[in-house]
């Protein structure tokens, strides 16, 4: 018999998921979905961005900060803990309060702040991406666009601190988190901001409430 192999616990994360007010949400997608309101588009990809969260093993919770009602009620539905964004203060605000919220439930879970806007994120990518986060104190995984970050994680007791919007695979590299180089994770880099986003998504296959929405297979059901 070979030597034992030491236990390795695995780290079960929580992932805080900001969410503006829908009215306010995918500006720049004007257009890129006729007939389809812009509030619907980005609820849509909130639903399927939590639910692929929610079926990932790694996963214990998902938090997502929102004031819209009506978001809130349905990302509830689907499993998630919600939290008003108190701060009122922007993005990294309501992730920082997101998390502060998280760490007082469980002071010692991992942390994971995501973009609600990754409509065709895969559980077993998303897995790849935390297993991969959980050798260093704070990692980022930028986005598809090589400028931003989708993915901000922090090891118990290292803090978030989030620093998203614009350039911030440049701000989180500087901060001191490790940015992840994986290949294979296509899912969990397509954040939507675009037209041109929303095509790539489309190509890689949206989950199933944006796929109902816009008309294409819905995951599991096509022929």
């Amino acid at each position: 018999m070979g030597p034992m192999q030491p236990h390795v616990t695995p780290v079960a994360w929580t992932l805080v998921v900001p969410l503006k007010p829908l009215e306010r949400a995918k500006s720049r997608l004007a257009g890129a979905a006729p007939g389809t309101p812009r509030a619907r588009l980005a609820l849509a990809f909130a639903q399927d961005t939590v639910s692929a969260a929610l079926a990932c093993p790694a996963v214990r919770d998902v938090v997502v900060v929102t004031d819209d009602p009506l978001a809130g009620t349905e990302l509830r539905a689907l499993g998630a803990r919600t939290v008003p964004d108190t701060p009122a203060a922007g993005l990294n605000a309501a992730l920082a309060h997101g998390a502060a919220t998280a760490r007082a439930l469980r002071p010692r879970t991992a942390l994971a702040a995501m973009n609600a806007d990754l409509p065709a994120l895969r559980p077993a990518e998303l897995t790849r991406v935390l297993n991969a986060a959980a050798e260093f104190p704070r990692a980022f995984l930028p986005d598809a666009a090589e400028r931003g970050t989708t993915v901000l994680t922090a090891l118990p007791p290292a803090a978030l601190s989030p620093a998203f919007g614009g350039p911030s695979r440049a701000r989180h590299r500087a901060s001191g988190a490790v940015e992840l180089s994986l290949s294979g994770v296509t899912s969990v880099r397509q954040d939507v901001d675009t037209p041109a986003d929303l095509r790539a998504a489309r190509e890689l296959g949206v989950g199933g409430f944006t796929a109902r929405l816009l008309g294409d297979p819905v995951p599991g059901l096509s022929g």
